[in-house]
């Protein structure tokens, strides 16, 4: 395995990626993480290992858009852990629960993956033919919709013509 790639964070906040000998953004870290790319973030006047730190800012920024995955029950139960006697276990569960995650959602797009392998053109074809179908039933039943009915007003017969039941009978002497 290759040696991970050196970041440095400099007192200005700007971190220097010295693979490309160029200064990056949380967003290109963060493009790093996504692509498995190992790489150590360290502080440029002391040379302390400040991943984590940089990490949890990425998390932070990603919270704060989209969807959170880190709820506040979550994020309660978290800090209990801290300083208590299993914080240790917590923090080797949540590892390995991710891990087994990560690896179940391998799976899922390999597995995916294999089944539009195989016949892709098929799934496609069938596919498109559902979408026409749903497409037919709802435009017919919007045309039905908006057929005006049968009858017609000027078919109706007057109101004044119509019988009502019990009505129109001459009373009985």
């Amino acid at each position: 395995m290759s040696e991970p790639r050196v970041l440095k964070k400099y007192p200005n906040r700007r971190l220097y990626d010295t693979a490309t000998s160029k200064y990056i953004t949380l967003e290109d870290v963060r493009r790093l993480v996504l692509d498995g790319e190992p790489f150590v973030v360290r502080d440029a006047k002391t040379d302390e290992d400040i991943t984590r730190t940089v990490l949890l800012q990425i998390i932070a920024e990603q919270e704060e858009t989209g969807q959170p995955i880190f709820t506040i029950p979550i994020l309660t139960q978290i800090i209990r852990f801290y300083g208590d006697a299993v914080q240790g276990l917590a923090s080797e569960f949540l590892q390995r629960s991710l891990d087994a995650f990560g690896e179940q959602q391998r799976i899922f797009r390999r597995q995916l993956d294999q089944v539009m392998a195989q016949d892709a053109m098929a799934t496609m074809t069938d596919l498109a033919r559902r979408n026409l179908a749903m497409w037919k039933d709802v435009q017919g039943a919007w045309l039905a919709d908006a057929k005006p009915s049968r009858e017609t007003p000027s078919e109706a017969p007057p109101a004044a013509k119509r019988k009502e039941p019990g009505k129109g009978r001459r009373p009985r002497p």
